[in-house]
């Protein structure tokens, strides 16, 4: 969705169109009746990928003696 407003609007107005601005939306400021600048929201910063497998190999130092050990709670059916 495009707005068209002028540069006294949008210095009056400049606070509310940032914050009302959703992806996909762009306010056009004109002087003039002819177009000067965009206004345009900030994309959503990326996300950093995801490692790879086998990049965390030697990160777990301590495991219990007992890790693999069968629980207490399911000793019934286990049986």
């Amino acid at each position: 969705m495009s707005i068209l407003i002028t540069v006294d609007e949008a210095q009056a107005r400049l606070k509310d169109l940032i914050h009302q601005l959703r992806p996909g939306d762009e306010v056009i400021i004109t002087e003039d009746h002819k177009p000067v600048a965009r206004l345009v929201p900030q994309p959503p910063p990326a996300r950093p990928p995801r490692p790879g497998p086998g990049l965390c190999r030697g990160m777990i130092t301590h495991m219990a003696p007992d890790f693999d050990a069968p629980l207490e709670d399911l000793r019934e059916y286990m049986e």
